[in-house]
């Protein structure tokens, strides 16, 4: 989009340091050296640790529901809303990790200091579970499901000790590594390595779907035949793993210095617009405070801080925090802020509405994580006369594809689309975001189309479905989770944001954790309305053969199908009202 631009750092310094290009050092405070610090040579180990990083959360997450219930005792729709709101905890913990990394202690740390948490939440993990005298009495939930006693107490509370450390350390790791990754890229300094940073975005995701593929056919396989203890005890050797990869790295990377609060100077521009509410907005933008440059022909006036930004006409009540009066003779910052301030809250508040677009997207994710694993785990499972297929390596299927068709995208179809369109990325990230949106609903729809077989199949003619015929369900938004996921990292990455690089990806995974929280809110809301019916709910009971998942299912393609609308509106509106807001003389912003 025209308003989004690159090589904005996550951590430059607010004090003045000697630094490198875009004000990077290299591992011991001195000026980076672009021959020497950066690229994609530096940036394979943050890969490394992606990979390996999220093969162990993957191989806890996707295949948590079935310890949950078996080990645990919990009910299903219980289980259910651990799992995701365990998830949702993970990603919505990533804005926290983006603020401390972005203010205080920069990339680099925040990984290293929160990969440690993580690994000794994998590590107790492990060990309630191999220890039975922490967990309930061993019961068969399926045929005696009324009999078996439930997870309370110290119990309980060493899970989810466990648990939320694993949350913790996930949440904040998340967002560092694609920024730390992507920050090896200096796009302001060179624009020739625009090109290098789409294909380190689609690189990332590679790397994501390797860990996943290992997790859900290896690390699934080990947790369902040696048993869960030894499957979390994996989990923790991998992450172990991976931030040996990191530190290996430590020589070649390009870090940049923490900020200082990023949230002061968007506090400023609120305070400073309301203590003046009552001033009349300037019809001339140049008279604004620190716009210096002006640009003939135009009503606009260019920021004359390092951020370079235009000022444009959206949410013009912002703009009277710019407003010189006769008591701001001290320059106070609270009261008086300069037009680029406020051009990034502007840009900040812009991207809301496309953020919130993905939240039901991410809602149909939770719903593959849960009750798809559930679906499959009542249908035929056996490949072989000795091999049964663990219904949480379904979500492997996508990733099979993924390996194949990242890497065919990203050689063949980014430069054939460049060629046509001139994005360095090949498409833009909210035509990739929309395309991804588009095509989860058809997930959703298949989905619906085959539990429904597989229910009537069961109850009219006693017969059990073969596994296989829900995978369209996994390939369909397997691929539209490598348009919209990596879309939207892109997308959030690349806005003109001093400092908060970081901060904006861990939107990304703000958007899983609302969506993860609104698949519970919409379980429970479900279930209410639906009780009352004389058939009763339709997820009311732990049998999906007597529940109704597949009007569940139908009813979350309909809300996809309104949302992708939705979506479409406000992209339209975020591209129109931002077209005038990129840099002067920059002609190569995707």
């Amino acid at each position: 989009m025209d308003v989004e631009i690159g090589g904005q750092s996550n951590c430059k310094g607010r004090t003045e340091t000697v630094t490198g290009d875009s004000g990077t050092v290299d591992w011991r405070g001195r000026p980076s050296n672009p021959n020497k610090h950066g690229g994609m040579r530096a940036a394979a180990f943050v890969l490394g640790l992606q990979a390996f990083e999220i093969m162990g959360i993957a191989a806890v997450g996707n295949n948590l529901i079935t310890y949950v219930i078996n080990e645990m005792h919990f009910s299903l729709s219980k289980s259910a809303n651990i799992v995701t709101n365990f998830i949702g905890t993970i990603f919505i913990l990533a804005l926290l990790g983006g603020f401390l990394s972005d203010s205080y202690l920069g990339c680099f740390w925040t990984i290293l200091l929160f990969g440690f948490i993580e690994l000794s939440g994998f590590i107790l993990l492990s060990v309630q579970a191999h220890l039975p005298q922490l967990k309930p009495p061993q019961c068969n939930m399926i045929t005696n499901g009324e009999d078996c006693v439930e997870a309370k107490g110290l119990k309980a509370l060493i899970f989810f000790v466990a648990l939320y450390l694993v949350a913790l350390g996930s949440g904040c790791v998340k967002p560092n590594m694609i920024s730390h990754g992507a920050d090896q890229f200096n796009i302001k300094d060179d624009p020739k390595q625009s090109k290098k940073l789409s294909t380190y975005f689609n690189s990332a995701y590679f790397a994501f779907s390797m860990g996943e593929l290992v997790a859900l056919t290896l690390l699934v396989w080990v947790q369902t035949h040696s048993g869960m203890d030894v499957g979390f005890g994996v989990s923790a050797a991998a992450m172990a793993l991976g931030l040996i990869s990191l530190v290996c790295g430590t020589l070649l990377y390009r870090n940049k210095a923490p900020r200082g609060s990023i949230l002061t100077p968007i506090a400023q521009v609120f305070v400073a617009a309301i203590l003046k509410r009552k001033q009349v907005c300037l019809s001339d933008p140049q008279m604004l405070h620190g716009s210096l440059t002006k640009v003939s022909n135009s009503h606009q006036a260019v920021s004359s801080s390092a951020g370079g930004l235009l000022h444009t006409q959206r949410f013009r009540f912002l703009d009277k925090a710019c407003v010189k009066t006769q008591e701001d003779t001290n320059d106070n910052p609270w009261r008086l802020c300069t037009i680029d301030q406020v051009e990034q809250v502007k840009i900040l508040i812009s991207v809301i509405p496309i953020f919130a677009c993905t939240i039901i997207f991410n809602t149909i994710l939770a719903q593959l994580q849960t009750f798809s694993v559930q679906q499959g785990s009542a249908m035929n499972t056996q490949l072989t006369k000795s091999f049964h297929i663990p219904p949480a390596s379904l979500q492997a299927i996508p990733y099979i594809m993924l390996i194949f068709i990242v890497p065919v995208y990203d050689t063949f179809f980014i430069p054939f689309a460049r060629r046509i369109t001139g994005q360095d990325s090949g498409i833009t990230p909210l035509q990739r975001i929309g395309f991804g949106l588009f095509a989860a609903t058809f997930s959703m729809v298949s989905a619906a189309i085959m539990e429904s077989k597989r229910r009537n199949s069961y109850v009219n003619d006693n017969k059990v479905l073969s596994i296989f015929w829900i995978t369209p369900q996994f390939l369909i938004f397997g691929l539209s989770e490598m348009f919209t996921a990596v879309g939207l990292i892109e997308f959030f990455y690349k806005q003109s944001l001093k400092g908060m690089q970081a901060f904006l990806t861990a939107l990304t995974y703000c958007s899983y954790s609302f969506g993860f929280y609104l698949s519970s809110v919409l379980v429970s809301l479900v279930n209410k309305i639906t009780s009352s019916s004389s058939s009763g709910g339709w997820l009311s009971e732990n049998d999906l053969n007597k529940d109704r998942l597949d009007l569940f299912y139908w009813l979350l393609a309909a809300l996809s199908f309104l949302n992708f609308l939705n979506y479409l509106f406000w992209a339209r509106w975020y591209s129109h009202g931002f077209k005038s807001s990129k840099l002067v003389g920059d002609d190569n912003v995707p």
